[in-house]
């Protein structure tokens, strides 16, 4: 036994970078079969944005922009951030069940690249991002938001809001590896998640916020990408906030990547 486990193992440092490209979509695409069996797994980017879309536009509408429709341009790139973003807590919380009911333990015995779980789970994510930023711009569109940016600029504001969700997924999928219990990945991700969401200018403009958390508003990375989104749809514009946007996702992937692999090898 020992002898067949340490042939596997020595398998694996011999895999090449082709076959764990093959591996990691093969293991992406195990991830899409359970949302296939479990399709409760697509509640929150199938409710999530509809429900926050409604609720916020007509609640805040009136009192910010005067009428729902002059709301608009404001809160549907608010909304399509917060949302696609929240999604990616998932992508620890799932990693942790996964390997609390021992799954990574079998693919161990497989000949694949160790690698390749983890990286199929970041990549199959993926998926559900690009759902919830359907289904939020869709939402949108039937409301009567018509950006400006056209279809072009659309599709490639979505792109990126998708690319910073799987960038950002590194660090929730670091905190998936190391923490203990699926529900303590969750809290830690909210407890993240909540001041950069709601503490930037996803819903009101941050000149109206007290100059006291206006400093913090100004410089969250989250009101940098949904300024780039609101600059690509409704003016069709390339700013300096998307240029920082790019250059924070890099960062992020840069350390939180190593880490999560490194804390992932160990692991398993």
């Amino acid at each position: 036994m020992r002898t067949t486990t340490a042939a596997t193992q020595q398998l694996k440092n011999r895999t090449s970078f082709s076959q764990t490209i093959r591996n990691s979509l093969t293991m992406a695409y195990r991830g899409l079969l359970k949302i296939k069996r479990t399709p409760e797994q697509l509640f929150d980017v199938t409710l999530q944005p509809i429900i926050f879309t409604l609720m916020f536009t007509y609640i805040f509408g009136g009192a910010i922009a005067g009428d729902v429709q002059s709301y608009l341009p404001v809160i549907i790139p608010g909304i399509l951030v917060q949302t696609v973003i929240t999604t990616s807590v998932v992508t620890g919380t799932q990693l942790r069940e996964d390997m609390d009911k021992g799954v990574f333990d079998r693919f161990k015995s497989l000949p694949t690249a160790r690698i390749a779980p983890l990286a199929g789970a970041l990549l199959a994510d993926t998926v559900r991002y690009t759902i919830a930023t359907v289904l939020t711009f869709s939402m949108g569109y039937i409301m009567g938001y018509r950006p400006e940016g056209g279809l072009g600029y659309v599709a490639l504001a979505a792109l990126i809001v998708i690319a910073c969700s799987w960038a950002l997924s590194w660090i929730f999928a670091f905190f998936g590896v190391i923490a203990r219990t699926a529900s303590s990945v969750q809290g830690i991700s909210m407890l993240v998640l909540f001041p950069l969401t709601f503490l930037s200018n996803a819903f009101v403009s941050v000149d109206t916020m007290p100059n006291w958390l206006q400093w913090f508003a100004k410089i969250n990375p989250v009101s940098h990408l949904i300024t780039a989104v609101r600059d690509l749809t409704n003016s069709a514009t390339i700013g300096s906030d998307l240029g920082i946007t790019l250059i924070g996702a890099a960062v992020i992937v840069a350390i939180f990547a190593p880490l999560t692999v490194r804390a992932y090898m160990r692991r398993t």
